[in-house]
């Protein structure tokens, strides 16, 4: 850690009197999370390659045992949640086909563990096909109606998500709770979202389960800081962490706390590089081109830009990073062509709010201010409550001078500056 430069306290009074920014408060602690940034190791990677050779060697010995698939499949998955690596995502989905085939898709678990691969690859209406397969089969309906929710939700077919929820409602079920909570984040009730999210933790404490602990902690980690409890969006940070010491997206929930909320740039890129090492995924070079584009680092920022796209272009990622490209292409009136074939794509594979929105924002870079309120009017204004959008509909707005429909957004926005980042915080300010 480095020590700090003493100011001598003269100029120090004279900064402090001058400087028209508050100091944000400081929530991080280095000795609470450095041990999590090298850790040497990790137990769920080799128990799962260990899961692999075992079950492999069982497979191959007895090619008839369809079930050894399945066990081989899971484990791959594990592999993708820890490295990032898409390559094990594939596996997975390769590994799930084959069972399903040799089972002519008639076992409910199979066809379920497939729609959930298609739903990480961001192939969301393949999966629908699945989920409504093995709801016709109509084996254990309340798991399929949890798969159906969360597809449909995918989706936008938001009254179609709300049935199935209702159909599985019961206020002690972890997994209705957790759904619960997604439903009232949607809606923009996100203090709704935190009590049930909280009811949700509370279950897996008390059966002191370690998946859900996991879960229930990092999830709460993100709906804190949406609401600016940053504090208690850190401490469930740590919590997890303290659970599984190499979960990298808890990590990367503090790196964004010490980036956005604490404005260390330094200390958010030493984060963020540590993730990197044993986790590397596309995004982190994005999160990077944020803190250099904050600093004013126009090289750096292009640099880790290029490092994404480049990212993408080596590894086949399929759908899954199609909104991060529609909003990068988006902001270029040079490239935002680019974005709007892109924000097409996604209206066709997800006819969401936030997908609508990408068009609306693409047609807006375009110049085409009138059709992009159209779009808004239609498709986005009521239906997404997330601040980025937000952002969107108030330019709209601005753009086609409705100048009255602006102020109360940029007043809702300027209490999401943490969610939105410091590089928007400048925009929302000149809305």
């Amino acid at each position: 850690m480095k020590t700090l430069k003493i100011i001598p306290l003269l100029v120090f009074t004279i900064l402090s009197l001058f400087s028209c920014e508050k100091k944000p408060s400081q929530i991080t602690n280095i000795s609470d999370y450095n041990k999590y940034l090298n850790v040497k190791g990790n137990k769920s990677l080799t128990f799962a390659n260990n899961e692999i050779d075992f079950w492999q060697k069982k497979f191959d010995a007895a090619p008839n045992q369809i079930s050894y698939l399945s066990m081989i499949a899971s484990n791959y998955a594990t592999l993708f949640e820890y490295t990032g690596d898409i390559k094990n995502l594939y596996k997975t989905e390769e590994l799930l086909t084959k069972s399903n085939e040799a089972y002519d898709y008639s076992r409910v678990s199979t066809i379920r563990s497939l729609a959930r691969n298609y739903i990480a690859q961001h192939r969301f209406k393949e999966a629908l096909v699945l989920a409504n397969k093995a709801f016709s089969i109509g084996e254990g309906l309340k798991e399929t109606q949890k798969l159906l929710f969360d597809v449909q939700m995918e989706l936008g077919n938001f009254p179609e998500a709300v049935k199935n929820l209702n159909a599985m409602r019961d206020m002690k079920d972890y997994d209705y709770l957790i759904r619960l909570a997604k439903w009232n984040d949607h809606k923009g009730d996100l203090k709704t979202a935190i009590t049930f999210m909280e009811k949700a933790r509370d279950i897996a404490e008390k059966e002191d389960n370690k998946v859900l602990k996991i879960w229930s902690y990092s999830n709460l980690g993100d709906f804190y800081g949406h609401a600016g409890r940053i504090q208690e969006s850190y401490d469930s940070y740590l919590k997890t962490l303290a659970i599984d010491p190499n979960y990298s997206y808890a990590l990367k929930g503090i790196a964004w706390i010490v980036f956005s909320h604490e404005r260390n740039t330094v200390e958010a890129k030493r984060i963020v590089e540590a993730i990197e090492v044993t986790h590397n995924t596309p995004d982190f070079y994005l999160l990077k081109s944020q803190i250099a584009q904050f600093e004013g680092n126009k090289k750096e920022e292009i640099s880790n830009r290029n490092a994404y796209f480049s990212m993408l272009q080596k590894n086949n990622y399929g759908a899954m990073y199609n909104k991060y490209n529609a909003l990068i292409y988006a902001d270029d009136k040079q490239t935002a062509s680019k974005a709007l074939e892109i924000a097409k794509i996604e209206i066709d594979h997800r006819p969401t709010p936030d997908s609508y929105d990408l068009l609306a924002w693409s047609y807006l870079n375009l110049g085409e201010n009138k059709k992009a309120l159209e779009i808004a009017k239609k498709h986005v204004v009521g239906q997404s409550f997330e601040p980025k959008v937000q952002y969107h509909l108030a330019m709209i707005y601005k753009s086609n001078k409705q100048i009255e429909k602006v102020q109360p957004i940029k007043e809702e926005l300027l209490s999401s500056v943490y969610e939105l980042g410091p590089n928007l915080e400048k925009k929302v300010n000149q809305l």
